[in-house]
């Protein structure tokens, strides 16, 4: 278990290109773009989503992962929170052992009540372009994501775009990212902080 630490950022579609070019410039490197596909589980009656957690499998260029997420904090876009992840042998979630390595026990309860009933509730695919970029000491690793939330309602297709930027803490102090995400703000025009997680966007989605 860790706790996540980043920092999300609205990009609006028009500044996709010259926020790349930012990226490319300040690494020094074009950086590395992989498609993710993730499908979101929850119970029919939301037990995850009352509980303020969140459940996915990812399927990634290596492999697929499961992963467990708690809400916790999000504000001014920088998010903090509990996550546990792990692989998994294929296209199938493995309960018994994230149970093993959870250590939060109200979110353990809340997967371990909601197991039985889990089902595909929306995905998220998108492409993602990754940067490892040092600053003042601490190694942030940048993402752009582009794609799609997709659900299905009652026969019905539902999509919402993705597009945003995501400054992850990978070492060092925090007051490094806050400094990353102010020095990209003064660059790319129309950056917004965004305390919407994907897994939110996705709910959001499904409701209507």
């Amino acid at each position: 278990m860790g706790i996540e630490r980043e920092i999300k950022l609205a990009l609006p579609a028009s500044q996709v290109h010259a926020a790349t070019q930012w990226f490319v410039a300040r690494a020094g490197t074009t950086g590395h773009a992989i498609k993710l596909v993730n499908i979101y589980f929850d119970t029919p009656q939301l037990t995850l989503a009352s509980s303020k957690s969140a459940l996915r499998l990812r399927q990634t260029p290596d492999g697929w992962l499961q992963t467990f997420k708690t809400v916790g904090v999000a504000t001014n876009g920088l998010h903090s929170r509990h996550e546990w992840e792990m692989p998994v042998a294929g296209a199938k979630l493995e309960i018994e052992t994230m149970l093993s390595a959870c250590d939060e026990p109200a979110a353990a309860d809340a997967l371990r009540q909601a197991a039985p009933s889990l089902i595909a509730l929306f995905r998220t695919n998108f492409t993602r372009t990754l940067w490892l970029i040092e600053n003042d000491g601490a190694q942030i690793e940048a993402a752009i994501d582009q794609g799609d939330v997709l659900a299905d309602v009652d026969g019905q297709a539902r999509r919402a775009p993705i597009s945003e930027i995501e400054l992850e803490l990978k070492s060092g102090d925090e007051a490094a990212l806050r400094g990353l995400a102010a020095e990209l703000g003064k660059r790319i025009a129309g950056l917004a902080p965004d305390d919407i997680s994907k897994a939110q966007r996705g709910y959001r989605l499904r409701a209507g």
